[in-house]
């Protein structure tokens, strides 16, 4: 099971935005809600790592929050708040969280001890990826959302009024391809560490 635990950056500065992010996040599938827990805190119970890779990312890279994510056992049954549950995964994710705010990339996970080289290896590359993303140009960005979205590289190029060997060349300077593929492969790594 995965517990992510976000903690709003910088909170003390500036106004609540954990209510917007909750509605933000309604939609999303999980196996308990996102709610806030403290302060300008929020968890949430996961089961799905493409849909908890997604939103770690996606938040860290806003510079607004720092996301943790604990990769362990739970304690069953679950209550049916979020803010109620225990177990290793929600003690993980409150230490990853807060190792996520002292690094560069506002991401980190954590997992049980026997499992410590893998998440290690999981932990490097998100924060790789976090950082490849973050520093990518909006031009780059807006070319990898396209192809995201499923357009191939030429109708990318229709789209934003440029050759295929412009937005070739933007993807490549964003090292988007090597990105996704690490993705990827985290998605798998952390299925195989969460089962």
């Amino acid at each position: 099971m995965m517990v992510l635990t976000i903690d709003q950056r910088g909170s003390r500065k500036g106004s609540d935005k954990v209510q917007a992010l909750l509605e933000d996040l309604r939609s999303v599938r999980t196996v308990r809600p996102f709610q806030r827990t403290a302060g300008d805190e929020i968890q949430a119970v996961l089961d799905d790592p493409a849909i908890a890779l997604g939103i770690a990312l996606h938040l860290a890279n806003s510079g607004s929050w720092s996301v943790g994510i604990g990769v362990g056992p739970v304690s069953t049954p679950l209550p049916a708040e979020t803010r109620a549950g225990s177990g290793e995964a929600f003690i993980l994710a409150r230490t990853a969280v807060e190792s996520a705010k002292k690094n560069s990339a506002n991401i980190c996970l954590k997992a049980r001890q026997e499992h410590y080289i893998a998440a290690e290896r999981i932990d490097a590359s998100l924060q790789l990826v976090s950082l490849i993303e973050r520093r990518r140009s909006a031009a780059a960005a807006e070319a990898g959302a396209l192809l995201a979205s499923g357009l191939t590289q030429r109708e990318a190029g229709e789209s934003l009024g440029i050759s295929q060997q412009a937005v070739s060349l933007r993807l490549s300077n964003g090292l988007w391809h090597e990105a996704e593929r690490m993705k990827a492969w985290i998605v798998t790594d952390l299925g195989e560490l969460s089962s």
